[in-house]
């Protein structure tokens, strides 16, 4: 017998493509046992790869509800009619729906209004609105925030009355007709139509900043899930470059590649940035992973920048040596000060402490490594690199975060030990979770032996 939900039928539920057909209606972390569904997901491998590591899957309602509560009550506490959110790593926060994510960063068409009084609203692209509709705290989705040029030519202005006419006439039905509002991020002619509205447009970043900052119960059931996928990935791309370099004609390129493959078999999503380089091009840090042709016995550093399993960024960096010869002394005292440099940080972390106290009792690199490390101590880390940044004793900027560290941050523990004109960089980096009394590494995955000084 067929059934109807918000007026469309469906199939019965028996004959839909069930992911597991030994699970019930839904799977342990809440989503549809359906193979067909919209939401997307993990893969059934991740949960299989979960389930032989005993991992807890995260409640995927209880994890939604926990974000939108968050997200409300900050809007509360700023006196804010609500906060309108174009950035698509804040609307996943606030909805947990995706949409042609890289696309939209560059092309923003999607817009999400959280009214004070917990009325969500997404303007979505105007032949996909049903992306979202799974999840029942958004309460409406609409189009037309799509306010670039591309999109609209020269008329612009129109289309960003009209956004700004929806958003006012909601304010005044679910913001309690206040006229303060935050904004994430916003083009130019969508800014002048609010303000034309007479709203009085707050920064929304350091709101969406300091909501995303820590991070419920479920969220970091998800981010160890997200962090086993990755770290597999990563034992798929070391055995890949260990078994394939030796033998030539092996680049950069297809090395990354595997980190790329596992992770979306994994059901993650994307890599932020290209950081993989060998030999000589590992220094200067930075440049990025290309067409070079590896040699046996070369060091390969990377930095993941991944956004995995249920679009949790997992953020950790390894150096590992290659090939059958030991590496040069300089390399393994280099990486010997690297892995210093963040046990020793990491051993200060713990909730109640000052975060430019950190920065000043914070470990010191030599002077050799000094000109060239890395922009920062320690950074926060959730659905990509987030608020706060721990800096290093000479870029502190007094006041810029002056915040305790709480439980729930999760911050990703950095070294770049580069020598100023030399032929290689380490690089190194953990996710770390403040806990109620400390801190625990997310971040299991080994250092390279050899580099490290052994056989």
């Amino acid at each position: 017998m067929e059934h109807s939900t918000n007026g469309q039928t469906h199939a019965p539920y028996r004959e839909s493509r069930k992911i597991d057909p030994s699970k019930g209606a839904h799977l342990a972390d809440g989503s549809p046992n359906n193979d067909d569904r919209i939401e997307i997901g993990p893969t059934q491998l991740a949960y299989r790869e979960w389930e032989a590591a005993g991992l807890q899957l995260p409640n995927l309602i209880a994890m939604r509800e926990y974000r939108w509560k968050r997200l409300t009550q900050h809007v509360i506490d700023r006196n804010l009619g609500g906060v309108l959110m174009f950035d698509p790593l804040n609307i996943r926060y606030a909805t947990d729906s995706t949409n042609m994510q890289l696309w939209n960063t560059h092309n923003p068409f999607r817009a999400v209004l959280l009214c004070a009084d917990g009325y969500m609203v997404i303007w979505d692209y105007k032949n996909s609105p049903f992306l979202s509709e799974f999840n029942p705290l958004v309460k409406e989705q609409r189009s037309g925030a799509d306010l670039f040029y591309f999109d609209r030519g020269d008329r612009i202005d129109v289309a960003a009355d009209t956004f700004s006419n929806e958003v006012r006439v909601l304010i005044k039905e679910h913001g309690g007709n206040n006229k303060r509002l935050a904004v994430d991020k916003i083009m130019l002619h969508g800014l002048r139509a609010l303000e034309a509205q007479g709203f009085e447009v707050i920064p929304g970043e350091e709101l969406t900043e300091k909501t995303r900052a820590i991070k419920g119960p479920d969220e970091i059931l998800a981010m160890r899930c997200a962090a086993h996928a990755c770290e597999t990935s990563v034992a798929k791309m070391e055995k890949f470059a260990r078994e394939k370099i030796p033998n030539g004609e092996i680049s950069e390129d297809d090395v990354w590649s595997v980190l790329h493959a596992e992770n979306i078999r994994r059901g993650g999503e994307w890599i932020e940035t290209r950081l993989l380089a060998s030999g000589p091009r590992t220094n200067p840090w930075f440049q990025e992973c290309g067409q070079r042709i590896i040699n046996n016995n070369e060091i390969i550093s990377f930095d993941t920048d991944l956004v995995g399993s249920y679009g949790i960024c997992v953020d950790i960096s390894r150096s590992w040596w290659i090939g059958d010869e030991s590496p040069p002394p300089e390399m393994i005292e280099a990486m010997k000060h690297g892995h210093e440099h963040i046990m020793q940080n990491m051993d200060l972390l713990k909730p109640g402490l000052n975060i430019q106290e950190l920065t000043h009792q914070s470990h010191r690199l030599k002077p050799e490594y000094q000109s060239l490390k890395y922009g920062c101590l320690m950074h926060g880390v959730g659905l990509c690199d987030e608020w706060p940044l721990v800096a290093y004793p000479d870029q502190l900027v007094e006041g810029a975060f002056d915040y305790e560290l709480q439980p729930g941050m999760v911050l990703c523990v950095e070294a770049l030990v580069s020598p100023e004109g030399g032929s290689f960089s380490i690089k190194l980096e953990d996710q770390v979770l403040i806990t109620e009394d400390g801190y625990e590494n997310l971040t299991t995955y080994p250092f390279d032996e050899k580099l490290m000084g052994g056989v």
